[in-house]
């Protein structure tokens, strides 16, 4: 295998999890019947430009198909955290009437809408129909299109380029980050900007979020690695900020390399602590293996444990990142019987390859289970909160990464 970014053979292996179905390929009570697909997941490391990335055996339109079941507004942290974003660019960019934002992977229009209400005119990229739909039913325009090169000139070709350019968690979702990287810079204004935001790779080391790899996820990114890319395309990293989300990530700003904006200390000081961690050496790569199989091992066992000591468990949340983390440790319902999710889009369905029933949240009411394993951990204090009514019979519940605890 070649590294999708500067073409180097790959050696270094990240992780191996053996095979899994796509983590976002929910299955009907009709689809148990019928043989489920299932690939390899494995990533490599790229010891020359140090790019993280998943092999791929599925084509991005099997993954994000017009079922797409993952919508962002279903979580009210993000919609939160989407709005304060809004807030921030319009002030710093001082964007208005006469603006134009674009947003790749809008998924539901979370953000766009907010610029939708303050009259900044936006454009959402979005190749999912499930969630498309949704956006236009809150006045956000949408494009039913794949991002790339192709689009990004096109919109240049029709004077469309945008003030700012909008990427939350999907930089890390594209096969061909290079391809993706030129769509950014054709498809910038002159004096743009770009933010793009992503799991940060150095935190997915340290907090052992090996559970965060899935099929669609194709790229772990780190800050040294996309200023890399950026610079190979025309681009450059001007600015970036640590993020609290999904346990930990980047907001990167960038900008065309022509552009005279400085470099900030921000991005200094995050290159130098990736460095100091070891980030371009094989060293945290090589021992990633056997501290993912620890807390595997400590899932299951105490699973088990609690079993037959009669407990009633339950799980919460149906996100891709729990079905990486059942899978891989061969958890199936006559463990966890059954997972919550406020989703209603899935709801009535089955998680891939464990087959565990998706149930609405009001269930825990009428099981009163005794413990509860929080899959989407970077959600947990809102889960708790949500769900806090488990305390009155006792029930506590559980988080498996980045180590196995039972809290309150």
């Amino acid at each position: 295998m070649k590294c999708r970014h500067c073409g180097a053979a790959l050696s270094l292996p990240l992780i191996d999890l053996g095979s899994a179905p796509p983590s976002n390929a929910y299955l009907s009570e009709a689809a148990l019947h019928a043989p489920e697909t299932w690939y390899p997941l494995r990533v490599l490391v790229c010891t020359r430009c140090w790019l993280a990335q998943t092999e791929v055996y599925a084509r991005a339109d099997e993954l994000f198909n017009p079922d797409y079941p993952y919508f962002s507004s279903t979580s009210t942290n993000w919609l939160d955290h989407a709005s304060r974003y809004a807030r921030a660019m319009t002030e710093k960019l001082a964007l208005g009437p006469r603006s134009f934002v674009i947003e790749v992977a809008s998924n539901d229009g979370y953000l766009l809408k907010n610029f939708v209400a303050a009259g900044i005119p936006c454009l959402g990229v979005e190749p999912t129909a499930s969630t498309a739909v949704a956006a236009e039913k809150l006045g956000v325009p949408v494009l039913r299109e794949f991002f790339g090169q192709v689009l990004g000139t096109r919109f240049a070709d029709e004077g469309r380029q945008a003030d700012l350019i909008i990427g939350n968690n999907v930089y890390a979702h594209v096969p061909d980050i290079n391809d993706f990287t030129a769509g950014l810079k054709a498809a910038l204004k002159p004096g743009g900007t770009i933010t793009l935001e992503f799991p940060h790779l150095m935190r997915l080391i340290e907090f052992v979020q090996f559970d965060t790899v899935y099929h669609e996820h194709f790229s772990y990114l780190s800050l040294f690695t996309v200023c890399r890319i950026f610079e190979q395309a025309g681009l450059r990293i001007f600015d970036a900020d640590e993020l609290s989300t999904h346990g930990g990530s980047l907001r990167v700003f960038g900008c065309h390399a022509s552009d005279d904006r400085p470099v900030s200390a921000n991005v200094v000081a995050l290159q130098g602590e990736e460095q100091r961690r070891g980030l371009l050496t094989p060293d945290p790569y090589s021992e990633f293996q056997a501290r993912a199989d620890r807390v595997k091992d400590d899932l299951v066992a105490f699973l088990i444990e609690q079993k037959r000591a009669g407990k009633k468990l339950a799980a919460y949340g149906a996100a891709a990142k729990g079905n990486t983390l059942l899978n891989y440790a061969g958890i199936r319902s006559d463990l966890l019987p059954y997972v919550c999710d406020a989703a209603g889009s899935k709801q009535g369905k089955f998680l891939p390859g464990s087959h565990i029933p998706i149930l609405p949240p009001a269930i825990l009411r009428d099981v009163q289970p005794d413990l509860v394993l929080i899959l989407p951990w970077n959600l947990a204090d809102e889960i708790r909160q949500q769900n806090g009514f488990i305390r009155k019979w006792g029930g506590r519940f559980v988080v498996a990464v980045p180590s196995l605890g039972v809290i309150d």
